[in-house]
């Protein structure tokens, strides 16, 4: 059903996308079958504590959790607190200090639309490597400057797969983010949708600098157990350099930018 319009029919949607039958989640989470098959059809009422248990065995994202309690007739129970509010303090004093601790190797926040919240000083210096304004690092979409020509990446000796692999994993996350769908729905799509066969364990961000090929491993930092909408859309992604000469150049790189800093 695309759009549900009870907690059960909701229910029904979200398990049969985790590829689960009644049995399974019954099984997961102790609700009998009968019971989730009652649910589902309308013939019961889920209690918050059931629909709690339900949705966190099927990993629903809190904003959709919040509109399957809507469904039901209960209150939104997650908030989406703003980054910027004094409730976050410790967030920001954690991301902060997670950016700085990368450096002399890139790090960037990321919002829930790709959109670049705050990077750390080797992202800049990065961005200055490439023949990129450094400031334009600043409020950059990092799927944007992804995909659209003119952006960064343009400067990736591999682009193809590093443009495929965004679009893969943007138009996943898509599926529950309008916001998200929307921006997509707005940027080319890559050449090709699909990766070969005979692709390596770990695909490498090849950059094209002034000083030479610059490769980079990425990985992703999240917060656990978050509790706040916003806390879930968050993550820091880290470009750690792949081999000696890439570490060589970030670290010159950096120790001059912060030389004429001082």
């Amino acid at each position: 059903m695309d759009n549900p319009a009870t907690a059960g029919e909701h229910l029904r949607r979200l398990r049969r996308q985790a590829q689960l039958s009644q049995l399974d989640l019954a099984l997961i989470t102790g609700v009998s079958q009968r019971h989730l098959s009652c649910l589902e059809t309308g013939r019961a009422k889920p209690s918050p504590g059931t629909l709690h248990n339900l949705l966190s065995a099927l990993q629903v994202p809190l904003d959709q959790c919040n509109r399957v309690f809507l469904a039901a007739g209960f209150a939104p129970r997650y908030a989406a607190t703003p980054l910027a509010s004094p409730a976050m303090a410790a967030i920001r004093e954690a991301v902060s200090h997670v950016l700085h601790a990368n450096n002399p190797a890139p790090a960037i926040l990321l919002g829930s639309e790709w959109q670049v919240l705050a990077a750390n000083t080797s992202t800049a210096v990065l961005f200055g490597l490439v023949g990129i304004d450094p400031g334009a690092a600043d409020g950059v979409n990092l799927l944007s400057t992804l995909l659209q020509s003119g952006g960064l990446g343009d400067h990736l000796i591999n682009a193809e797969e590093i443009r495929t692999l965004a679009w893969q994993r943007a138009t996943r996350e898509a599926l529950t983010n309008p916001s998200l769908a929307a921006l997509l729905a707005s940027l080319p799509v890559p050449a090709h949708t699909e990766l070969p066969s005979d692709m390596p364990p770990l695909v490498l961000t090849r950059v094209r600098s002034t000083q030479g090929e610059l490769n980079f491993l990425s990985t992703f930092t999240t917060f656990g157990m978050p509790q706040d909408i916003t806390l879930t859309s968050l993550r820091i992604e880290h470009l750690i350099p792949a081999d000696d000469f890439t570490w060589q150049v970030m670290r010159s790189a950096f120790e001059g930018h912060a030389a004429l800093v001082l």
